[in-house]
């Protein structure tokens, strides 16, 4: 499972609120949290990424509220990864849940800079900086982890029975 994109860059602390204002959450259509995702926190994130792309933040990204909305918008805007050097635990439950691969390596997310191109090699734990050459390894998921993420999330996984 591979994983390639630019790098939109956030800092430490990134919380569900600035992910997915709460005067958002009055829909479950993903098409409309998404145009609203990281809007307070960065008023052009729509104009700057494209299908694909990768998002690298600071420590404890994800903290706060447990609502599964914040994963689902960073998906939906388009966004296939997350690098941080630590994320909340209930938002990293949360994003494996619904199918957002998430990655923790603080050096990677220390070291990789805004608009750098990224690949990220879950089979092998391999994150590379394209953009500069260097290369993080981190730990790559067990195979039902990289199911669930390959079928969109644990109840697309249970619906195909490809789940253990």
């Amino acid at each position: 499972m591979k994983f390639t994109g630019t790098v939109i860059k956030y800092g430490d602390n990134v919380d569900t609120d600035v992910i997915i204002p709460a005067r958002h959450l009055n829909t479950i259509d993903v098409k409309e949290l998404a145009s609203h995702c990281m809007e307070d926190i960065d008023k052009d994130f729509h104009s700057k990424i494209k299908a694909g792309d990768i998002m690298v933040a600071g420590l404890n990204f994800g903290c706060g509220s447990s609502r599964e909305h914040a994963p689902i918008a960073i998906k939906a805007s388009g966004i296939s990864l997350v690098i941080a050097k630590s994320f909340a635990r209930i938002f990293y439950r949360n994003a494996i849940n619904i199918g957002l691969a998430i990655l923790e390596c603080p050096e990677a997310a220390e070291r990789i800079e805004n608009g750098h191109e990224v690949e990220a090699d879950l089979d092998a734990g391999v994150i590379t900086d394209l953009t500069t050459g260097a290369k993080f390894k981190t730990s790559p998921f067990p195979p039902f982890i990289q199911n669930m993420i390959t079928n969109g999330g644990l109840v697309a996984s249970i619906q195909k029975g490809d789940f253990c």
